[in-house]
């Protein structure tokens, strides 16, 4: 029997993803090696149709398939964020692939595939179809994380990040089935329903800390990041951008939906674990960033910061701290994804020159490479007038709202550390000399438009969040 026409409408940004991702993996045997960009670019067209099945959604929002998924303003926020990452991260990987001649179709398939699995972790109002969720998106990133197949610190990233992930899948696991034994259920209606009514147990609470485990390494939070700088090293930078947008929302998204709508009534008890992990999270990233000579490993322990700020947000347990978490979700997208592009684009064949001494000069010899770099590294920083600034306002003033001024001062240190390491890099783009000969290295549409893009929204939402904040706010309103 077919499922409701409403359904499959609700459903239809993961239906398209996974049908564009199943006809890459058919016709790319019958594709000459010469032209399997062309899997490229049609998959690019698979984004954009989730993209345009976002509207299908928005006008069927509601519960799908008894109540497993929900489709509401929440989701396709988080749906947009996710899916335009892939379409740029897609575009940005082009030139990549080609230049390591690895040119195959089953690297867009992948980024589909996990891209539907983030959807799914977005829309989920039951704790195993989270996990089948997680699932999807694992796997396909596990893949693409050693898709440089000769090399072998990708081989190294693909097995860390493999292992590691199993592992804290294992606890996410666990976690489901003490939060099952405790309440009978794993559906977030009914568990918020039992807590309310019978209060939490120490079952129960063991479950919500496994549950944590699991997820706090998906959004690479204290202590649960240690394999963050060698995946996003060692992966291919498209990958890592992927990596450091992609899953940390979808992940994040899940986080509030089951903090939120399933254990919101035992927020005095997830609160001090969370303030904790911001703490941790924020003084490790920016403290190991401040000793990186990699370039793509500041930027690694740079994510890890980032993901303490959002966690200074979430603690908020509000409305608005909601709004804020998901507004920082999208500055963070735009600018952390340029930035691994940029790298990307940089790094040259066999990712060569990854140091921030090979910076030396760039922005005399690639101004514009240089001044997009600098914007990024800039908005990162949370300078006034790009996309950071603006979201870590929003974080911050969510966490004040609710006095918790401690954590905001330990945000604003940390913020005011995170300047060292970013400037480090772009004094050395604008005020060292070249140390090597520059190689020409032009930059092709693909790459251009996807830089394009990011740059622009970084900018857009930092002179003018208004209209994206609404969104938030709206999303955060229909969370429950």
């Amino acid at each position: 029997m077919f499922p409701p026409l409403q359904d499959l409408y609700r459903l239809a940004p993961e239906i398209v993803l996974c049908a564009f991702g199943m006809l890459i993996m058919l016709i790319d045997p019958f594709v000459p090696a010469g032209r399997r960009r062309s899997m490229g670019w049609l998959a690019f067209a698979g984004t954009l149709a989730a993209l345009a099945s976002l509207r299908w959604a928005a006008m069927n929002t509601g519960s799908a398939y008894s109540g497993l998924l929900r489709m509401d303003t929440f989701s396709l926020f988080v749906h947009g964020i996710v899916i335009s990452v892939a379409a740029l991260a897609i575009l940005g990987s082009f030139d990549y692939l080609d230049r390591e001649g690895i040119q195959r179709g089953e690297y867009y398939a992948l980024i589909l595939f996990a891209t539907a699995g983030m959807g799914i972790l977005a829309g989920a109002t039951e704790l195993l179809t989270a996990f089948i969720g997680l699932e999807m998106s694992s796997i396909s990133t596990y893949i693409l994380a050693g898709f440089r197949r000769n090399v072998q610190k990708s081989n190294e990233a693909s097995l860390k990040y493999f292992l590691l992930g199993s592992f804290a899948t294992a606890f996410f696991l666990y976690g489901i089935a003490l939060t099952y034994g405790a309440t009978r259920s794993t559906r977030f209606d009914v568990i918020s329903q039992a807590i309310a009514t019978h209060g939490t147990g120490t079952l129960l609470i063991l479950g919500l800390g496994l549950i944590f485990v699991g997820l706090g390494f998906k959004v690479v939070a204290a202590p649960f990041q240690i394999y963050t700088p060698d995946v996003y090293e060692g992966a291919p930078t498209p990958v890592t951008a992927i990596l450091a947008c992609g899953p940390k929302a979808a992940a994040f998204a899940l986080m509030l939906r089951i903090f939120y709508s399933a254990f919101g009534g035992a927020s005095h008890i997830w609160f001090w674990a969370i303030w904790v992990s911001a703490v941790l999270t924020m003084c490790i990233g920016n403290f190991a960033a401040l000793v990186q000579t990699n370039v793509k490993r500041l930027l690694a322990y740079s994510s890890i910061a980032h993901a303490g700020y959002i966690l200074v947000a979430f603690v908020a347990a509000s409305q608005i701290g909601v709004a804020a978490v998901l507004f920082y979700l999208a500055a963070y997208a735009a600018m952390t994804l340029g930035a691994f592009l940029i790298v990307a684009h940089v790094g040259g064949t066999g990712e060569q020159r990854l140091a921030i001494a090979d910076y030396a000069g760039l922005g005399a010899e690639h101004p514009w490479v240089a001044a997009s770099f600098a914007l990024f590294l800039f908005s990162l920083l949370g300078l006034p007038a790009t996309a950071g600034f603006l979201a870590k306002f929003y974080a911050f003033q969510a966490a004040l709202d609710q006095r918790i001024v401690w954590l905001v001062v330990i945000a604003a240190i940390n913020s005011v550390i995170g300047a060292y390491y970013y400037l480090k890099v772009v004094v050395a783009m604008y005020f060292h000399e070249p140390n090597k000969q520059w190689p020409a290295t032009p930059m092709r549409a693909p790459m251009f438009i996807s830089l394009l893009v990011t740059s622009a929204a970084t900018i857009y939402l930092g002179v003018l969040p208004d209209r994206l904040m609404q969104w938030a706010i709206a999303s955060a309103r229909s969370l429950r």
